[in-house]
């Protein structure tokens, strides 16, 4: 069974030591799963397209009020996020923090931005322009900070993602401590909401807007699976679990508005975001932790790519099946074919190149410290399976 590092709970003001082995959360590999396939939902049968013939709304009027709440699957994959990158970084240096993220999310996003390339420009073309200059920057993952459109719609989540870890990143270079820990999943949600309401783009974008409070509330409830009767961090979880509630279910309920035309209430979408981080506690803070199912770490695996490939090549295949099959089969068909495609680029894109990417990149980095007068960093802990993201994760 894979080790995953969980350290014991720390002396509040020291830092991150050497972890101690510990079975791997199955079921928040499972978990991830449950959140992709909500989003491959919320794209096939709820977002506005006419892949199925008439537009969703006309061809689903009933499921695609309900459909639509697999949107929020975004939301619990930054839940997860916060919970798994917090115990993938933990007694790491900044230069293996940084190369084990490159090593986990370029390899099969590279792939991605391929495909969708071939789809755009070779398989369907004239559906979306894409010229070379934008499909370059798409290849950088930070093409929003250039100002360039994603090439992919669910790119959006890579770059919340990449700037949680650029403030993780901090963090480290700092010392992580478990006070500073709490200290700053308390003051940086709330910085993030006061960027939001007084609609300053620069710190909107430095503090991650309305996805602090979901990476903020995770990385609270890793903490909860070492301290499970401290108060304090039993509030600051409250904490983001109400900001997140106000600002992150609001903004989620928008974009559900711009991409379906279904009107989500504010009581609502903040149910459905106590619901990720209870999905999330439920998994990591019962018995449930205990599961060591190896399909679900599978279906885990198959989370990041599935969630990079499935939405414009889904909608083709939607296209080009639904004229012949009900709209059951349709579906059925092109989530099996997603899947498929999942599982080929996690076995022959992932694992081979993932690790070969990993040790170059760190290699390089211990070099340039050298060059820099740096002392290389040394292994502090055991090492730890790579943390999905999103979102994921």
């Amino acid at each position: 069974m894979t080790e995953s590092t969980t350290p014991p709970a720390l002396e509040p003001g020291r830092a991150a030591a050497p972890a101690a082995g510990r079975p791997r959360l199955a079921a928040l590999d499972g978990m991830r799963f449950v959140a992709a396939m909500a989003v491959l939902a919320y794209h096939y049968l709820a977002v506005n397209h006419s892949a199925w013939g008439p537009r969703t709304d006309e061809a689903f009027p009933n499921l695609q009020p309900v459909a639509v709440f697999g949107s929020f699957g975004v939301q619990l994959f930054f839940v997860v996020s916060g919970f798994v990158i917090l115990m993938s970084a933990w007694g790491r240096g900044v230069r293996s923090f940084a190369a084990s993220r490159v090593g986990r999310l370029f390899p099969a996003y590279w792939l991605s931005v391929a495909a969708v390339v071939l789809l755009l420009v070779v398989v369907a073309p004239g559906h979306k322009e894409v010229d070379i200059p934008e499909t370059a920057a798409n290849l950088t993952m930070v093409q929003r900070a250039f100002g360039v459109q994603d090439i992919e719609s669910v790119y959006w989540t890579l770059w919340a993602e990449l700037r949680f870890y650029l403030l993780i990143g901090v963090l480290l270079a700092f010392g992580m401590t478990r006070n500073r820990l709490v200290a700053f999943a308390a003051v940086w949600p709330v910085l993030a909401a006061v960027a939001v309401q007084s609609g300053s783009t620069l710190w909107i974008t430095v503090l991650v807007g309305t996805d602090a409070p979901l990476f903020a509330g995770g990385m609270m409830l890793y903490l909860l699976t070492k301290e499970r009767r401290s108060l304090v961090l039993w509030l600051v979880l409250t904490l983001n679990i109400a900001l997140a509630g106000v600002i992150s279910g609001h903004s989620q309920a928008l974009r559900i508005a711009h991409s379906t035309d279904v009107t989500i209430g504010a009581q609502a979408s903040w149910v459905a975001i106590l619901v990720c981080f209870a999905l999330v506690a439920l998994v990591s803070l019962t018995r449930l932790d205990r599961l060591s199912w190896t399909w679900l770490t599978l279906v885990g695996a198959l989370t990041y790519p599935l969630y990079l490939l499935h939405s414009s090549w889904g909608q083709w295949l939607i296209g080009k099946a639904s004229p012949h099959a009900p709209a059951a089969v349709t579906f059925a068909v092109v989530t099996v074919i997603m899947l498929a495609a999942a599982y080929l680029v996690h076995r022959f894109v992932e694992r081979p190149f993932g690790p070969r990417l990993k040790r170059a990149v760190a290699r390089d980095l211990e070099r340039a410290g050298r060059a820099l007068g740096h002392e290389p960093a040394r292994a502090t802990r055991a090492q730890a399976p790579e943390a999905e993201p999103v979102s994921s994760r």
